[in-house]
C-alpha cells in the first residue's frame, strides 16, 4: 500500500508496527484497561495530525476538557489551539428529572442525544482525524450487544462518509467479553499493563487485526515516558541482513590469540562461563579494547556492577575506560534491571549498532539480564534474536554468564551455549594454598582452537596467560589432582 494512504500516528515505534500507519479513512480501536496509555496515544494522533495541518477532534464522554489539557501539560503538549475538544456531556433535560420521559427508556433518548451531538461536532468540525474516548459509555448507553453493534456500524459509515480516520478508545470496563467493535473495526490494537512481582510495571501492545494489510505480528514492549508512549518493536533478526569483513580479530595477545586458534571471527558471538572471581569481565574488556586500537567502537551494557566501581577496577588492571569514554570510542551504560523490558534492551542495543556504528558489544551479564525479566517466558528467544542481529550487522558479541558455585558441579542460570559461536570456560582451582585461575575453549564453530587448559593471572598488565596445565587432571570440575612432581608444582605455583 502507498505509505500516502497511510495516517502517521505520532508513537515512536508504532507506525514500524503498522508498516505506515493507519489507513486514512478507516475506523480502528484503541482497548486495554484503565492506565494502559490510550489517551495519550490518541493525544499523539492528533498531535501528529496537527504538524502536517489535518484538523483533529477528541470527543470525550468520560474526561473533561481540563483533565485532557492537564494530562497533556505532564508531557509538555499545549493542545489548544492544535486540537479541538468537543467534551459530550448529557442535555439538560436529560438532568432534569421533571422533564424525564416516563414511557420511554432514558437510555433510548441518552443514546441518541449522545450520537447527534457527535455527528453534529463532526460536520461543524470537518476534521481529518478524530479520536472518541470511550467507547464503553456508548456500551452502557446501548444496553444490548445487539443495539451496541448498530450503533457502532452507524459511527462508522458516518466517518466514512466524512473521509476521516478514527480511534476508538476502549477501556474494557463495560464488558470485556464483548468482541462485537472487534469485527466491525478495521483494525484493533491492544495496550497491556503488566505488574511484575518486583520493579515498575510493564506494558506491551499487539496489532490484533489490520484488515487487508500486513503488519508486525506479536507482542511489543512499550513505555509511557514524559513526551508519551516509545513502543519498541519485536526485533527480528531476518529482516537485518548487511555484508561485512569476517576476517579474524585479534585480541592483541599473542598466547591468547593463539589458544582462540588465531583470534575470532568478526560479528561472531562468544559466551564467558565461569563462576564468580574467574575474570569474565575483564576478559570481555580486553577484547572492546583491542577494537578500539583498530580504530572501532565498543559498548558495554552493565547489569550487575556499579559504573564508577567498574571503571575503577578495569583501571587498576591497566584499562583505562574512561579516557576512551571521553573520546566517543566506548559507551558505558549501567542497566537497572528492575526497570528494563527485553524490548526495550533489544532497541538500545539496535540504536548502538545503527546510530553509533558500534562494532563490539558486551553484556555483562546474562544474570542480570535474566533477573530484570524474571516474569518473561522467551527470554532464550529474546536472547538469539539479539544475536541472530548483531552477528548480520558484523558486530561482535560477548557474553558473560556467572555459574552458581564456585568448585566442583557448577551450573548456569541460563544455558545458551548452544547460540554462541565460541565457548570460553574459566574455572578457579587450588594448589599449594593459592588460588589459581585456568581458561580453555570448549567450542568454536568458526575454525581451529588449541583444547589445551591454561592458566592465567590478573594483574595490573591485565591478562597474562601461562603455559598449558599438563600437570593437572580435574581441573574444569574445580577439584583437580596434580600428577607432576613435587618439585614442579613447587617451581610453577611461586
Amino acid at each position: 500500500m502507498d505509505q500516502s494512504d497511510k495516517a502517521r500516528s505520532g508513537v515512536a515505534g508504532l507506525d514500524n508496527i503498522l508498516c505506515g500507519g493507519f489507513s486514512r479513512g478507516s475506523m480502528f480501536v484503541i482497548e486495554g484497561t484503565p492506565g494502559a496509555g490510550k489517551t495519550t496515544l490518541g493525544l499523539q494522533f492528533l498531535l501528529e495530525g496537527a504538524k502536517a495541518g489535518e484538523a483533529g477532534l477528541y470527543i470525550t464522554l468520560s474526561e473533561t476538557e481540563a483533565e485532557l489539557s492537564a494530562s497533556a501539560a505532564s508531557h509538555g503538549w499545549e493542545i489548544g489551539g492544535q486540537i479541538k475538544v468537543f467534551e459530550l456531556i448529557p442535555p439538560e433535560s436529560l438532568l432534569d428529572s421533571d422533564q424525564q420521559q416516563s414511557l420511554l427508556y432514558s437510555s433510548d433518548l441518552e443514546l441518541k442525544e449522545a450520537t447527534q451531538q457527535i455527528f453534529a461536532e463532526v460536520e461543524k468540525v470537518k476534521p481529518r482525524r478524530v479520536v472518541l474516548d470511550s467507547m464503553s459509555e456508548i456500551r452502557l448507553l446501548a444496553q444490548s450487544s445487539l443495539r451496541y453493534r448498530r450503533q457502532v456500524l452507524a459511527i462508522k459509515h458516518f466517518f466514512a462518509r466524512q473521509g476521516a480516520t478514527v480511534l476508538l478508545l476502549d477501556d474494557l470496563t463495560a464488558d470485556i467479553d464483548d468482541k462485537t467493535i472487534h469485527s466491525v473495526a478495521h483494525g484493533v490494537l491492544l495496550l497491556e499493563e503488566l505488574s511484575p512481582n518486583y520493579g515498575a510495571e510493564r506494558r506491551r501492545c499487539r496489532m490484533i487485526k489490520y484488515r487487508g494489510q500486513g503488519y508486525r505480528g506479536g507482542y511489543h514492549d512499550f513505555r509511557i515516558v514524559t513526551g508519551g508512549l516509545q513502543i519498541y518493536p519485536r526485533l527480528v533478526a531476518a529482516e537485518h541482513r548487511s555484508g561485512f569483513d569476517s576476517s579474524l580479530i585479534s585480541t592483541d595477545n599473542v598466547p591468547f590469540d593463539a589458544l582462540l586458534g588465531g583470534g575470532l571471527d568478526a560479528g561472531s558471538s562468544t559466551l564467558l562461563l565461569g563462576p564468580a572471581g574467574t575474570g569474565k569481565t575483564l576478559i570481555a574488556v580486553t577484547f572492546v579494547m583491542a577494537a578500539i586500537r583498530r580504530g572501532e567502537k565498543g559498548a558495554i551494557f552493565m547489569f550487575d556492577e556499579e559504573l564508577g566501581l567498574f571503571l575503577r577496577r578495569m583501571k587498576a588492571l591497566g584499562c583505562d575506560l574512561k579516557s576512551h569514554i571521553e573520546a566517543g570510542n566506548l559507551v558505558v551504560e549501567q542497566i537497572d534491571a528492575a526497570e528494563l523490558s527485553p524490548g526495550e534492551f533489544s532497541h538500545r542495543v539496535r540504536a548502538m549498532v545503527e546510530q553509533k556504528k558500534i562494532r563490539t558489544v558486551v553484556v555483562d551479564s546474562l544474570n542480570g539480564y535474566q533477573a530484570s525479566m524474571q516474569d518473561e517466558n522467551s527470554l532464550i528467544l529474546h536472547i538469539h534474536e539479539l544475536l541472530q542481529y548483531l552477528n548480520r550487522q558484523g558486530a561482535s558479541t560477548f557474553l558473560t554468564v556467572a555459574q552458581h558455585g564456585i568448585t566442583g558441579e557448577m551450573k548456569a542460570p541460563v544455558d545458551v551455549t548452544y547460540l554462541a559461536d565460541t565457548v570460553l570456560l574459566l574455572r578457579l582451582f587450588e594448589a599449594m594454598g593459592h588460588i589459581r585461575r585456568a581458561i580453555s575453549v570448549i567450542k568454536k564453530r568458526t575454525g581451529r582452537h588449541e583444547t589445551s587448559i591454561r592458566e592465567f593471572v590478573l594483574s595490573s598488565k591485565g591478562l597474562e596467560l601461562g603455559e598449558p596445565l599438563v600437570d593437572f587432571r580435574g581441573i574444569l570440575r574445580g577439584t583437580p589432582t596434580f600428577t607432576g612432581e613435587p618439585s614442579q608444582l613447587k617451581e610453577r605455583v611461586r
